[in-house]
């Protein structure tokens, strides 16, 4: 049972996301935003984690998509994308804080990220490739099963 819901959990990561798939518009509009806030590569994200360093990684995706599981680090947040703007300012004070975006493939955590340093937020970026990308590196990630590594094998 345990391998059959992480076989789902793995689809899941896999289908991603086609809403804006194909929209040049869209695509002109998340590539502003990658080279606004720059990216960070899973291993850099992943390296930053392991040396302890002080970095708040933040899911931006819808509530129900983060059944299919988070990053596990020491400090996490998880404000929606669309909720950000209204609720960032009340729960981060510090201006100066290493903020890591991330939604499901990258593009919400890179409009994310951009929004974040419009807001004043001079060191937010985001996690190129979002879950599915540090997913794919074989970096571990929390579901309700756990700590858990998916592997193209599952």
């Amino acid at each position: 049972m345990k391998t059959f819901k992480i076989g789902l959990i793995l689809v899941a990561f896999m289908m991603g996301s086609s809403l804006m798939a194909g929209h040049p518009e869209s695509e002109k509009l998340i590539d502003t935003a990658r080279q606004e806030a720059g990216e960070l590569t899973p291993k850099q994200l992943k390296e930053m984690l392991d040396a302890e360093k002080k970095v708040i990684v933040m899911d931006v995706r819808e509530e129900n998509q983060r059944a299919e599981g988070e990053i596990y680090a020491p400090s996490t947040m998880a404000i929606t994308r669309g909720n950000l703007e209204f609720e960032v300012l009340n729960k981060i004070k510090d201006k100066n804080a290493v903020i890591v975006t991330y939604c499901r493939g990258g593009s919400r955590g890179a409009l994310a990220a951009q929004t974040l340093r419009k807001l004043g937020f001079t060191n937010a970026t985001t996690l190129k490739g979002g879950l599915k990308g540090w997913a794919q590196e074989g970096y571990p990630i929390e579901t309700g099963l756990g700590v858990t590594l998916l592997t193209k094998e599952q």
